[in-house]
């Protein structure tokens, strides 16, 4: 099979044993330092996939795709809001609700909270809370019985269980013959759950919608209504659809502006950190320099009797080329196979090494999740594969144009 001079000469210099063992030690580090670089690159960018992903699950599963509420903070006519809403195709599910910031206590024991009243029949049209009670259920939340729905780390903070009584103070202020006071109701404990994020487990108590607005005292508004669509990422779209379609007084807002700082923060340490980690790549690119550098001045009588043979200087420097490429050609294939076999086994190595060790790498106050998720993308692992390809073969161009600015009467004057 007929191959290129260059292609036949870059390639057996590559598989050639050497006078010299340390360009070869070289060589072999600098493969495996762009391989590491390639693995650490694509596993580091499946965990921050996952990690986005699932923190992005778990809040919308918690929240909602969009807000339809009131600029007068009380929506009073928010069934129209949800008529209205239906008429959009891709409004899959709609769900009243009040909020307001309270604090719960239990004798000495007092923590803050976000109170969230909720019709029990809607609420899982919008939301998965009901999907990971640990205890009771949301359909047990009745108007009148002042019922409450704890997360798992609030009712532990409150040391209380099901069946327990805890106080709702909220920052309402009612007048009695002592002065004023905030506004308190004893509720029982009906359920706990858990959804993995210290921001829901913590600070999140569920309540029927209208024992909320008995204790807020709201009239017949609302805070408002929360929707679902059949496609998350079309939420900008169809909160500009439907702020056209509604009145004035109604105000539409959808998860990317509600959360925006948070995953515009997750964008930025995704690409900082792949920044970061191309330096490995660098730093294995060096040492191809190296490399390339000690062969060419181990070659020079080689090369010297090539071009006086007749090859050109183009000819010379496309071997080292070839030489360097395959040496970071090796190492991105290697890596590509390391990174994907590592980015797909990553969470149950984890889980052995925390078991081995007793340790917790994620702590889900800190880090909003207790598990380690990987999600491995394609694209991801072509852009890295092609940018080392490119770095490793930016690093022959020095040595393989100093290659071939030798002169073949200077290298052979003492051979």
């Amino acid at each position: 099979m007929y191959k290129p001079l260059e292609l036949f000469i870059g390639l057996r210099y590559t598989r050639a044993k050497r006078r010299n063992h340390f360009i070869s030690f070289i060589s072999l580090i600098s493969m495996l330092g762009i391989m590491l670089g390639v693995v650490a690159l694509i596993a580091v960018l499946s965990v921050m996939n996952g990690f986005h992903k699932e923190v992005r699950e778990r809040i919308l599963g918690m929240t909602s795709h969009a807000t339809i509420s009131s600029y007068q903070n009380n929506l009073t006519e928010w069934q129209e809001a949800m008529q209205l809403s239906t008429k959009n195709p891709h409004v899959v599910g709609q769900a009243p609700f009040i909020e307001a910031q309270t604090m719960l206590t239990n004798g000495q024991k007092v923590s803050g909270a976000i109170l969230r009243g909720i019709l029990p029949a809607y609420e899982p049209r919008v939301s998965e809370v009901g999907e990971h009670m640990l205890a009771g259920r949301l359909d047990q939340l009745a108007a009148g019985e002042f019922d409450i729905i704890l997360g798992k780390e609030l009712a532990q903070l409150l040391g209380v269980g099901v069946g327990d009584k805890v106080t709702v103070v909220t920052p309402q202020i009612r007048v009695t013959p002592a002065g004023a006071m905030p506004r308190l109701k004893r509720f029982t404990v009906a359920g706990i759950f858990e959804v993995g994020m210290g921001e829901y487990d913590r600070g999140l108590a569920l309540i029927h919608m209208q024992d909320a607005a008995r204790l807020l005292k709201l009239e017949e508004g609302v805070t408002g209504v929360r929707l679902k669509l059949d496609e998350l990422y079309l939420a900008p779209e169809v909160s500009r659809e439907l702020a056209e379609q509604l009145p004035g007084v109604y105000r539409v807002s959808d998860w990317t502006f509600q959360h925006r700082n948070f995953f515009s923060a997750l964008r930025t340490e995704k690409r900082m950190m792949s920044l970061i980690l191309f330096l490995i790549v660098a730093v294995a690119a060096f040492n191809i320099v190296s490399t390339l550098v000690m062969v060419v001045t181990d070659k020079q009588s080689d090369i010297a009797i090539l071009r006086t043979l007749g090859i050109s200087p183009r000819s010379v420097m496309g071997i080292f080329i070839i030489q360097g490429a395959t040496i970071g050609f090796v190492g991105t294939l290697l890596g590509i196979g390391g990174g994907i076999l590592l980015s797909l086994n990553l969470e149950s190595i984890v889980k052995s090494i925390e078991q081995l060790f007793n340790v917790n790498f994620l702590d889900p106050n800190i880090y909003y999740i207790s598990t380690l998720p990987s999600d491995l993308h394609l694209d991801d692992v072509g852009m890295i594969s092609i940018s080392a390809f490119l770095i490793t073969l930016v690093a022959t161009l020095y040595p393989a144009w100093r290659a071939s600015r030798t002169q073949p009467a200077e290298a052979l004057r003492y051979e």
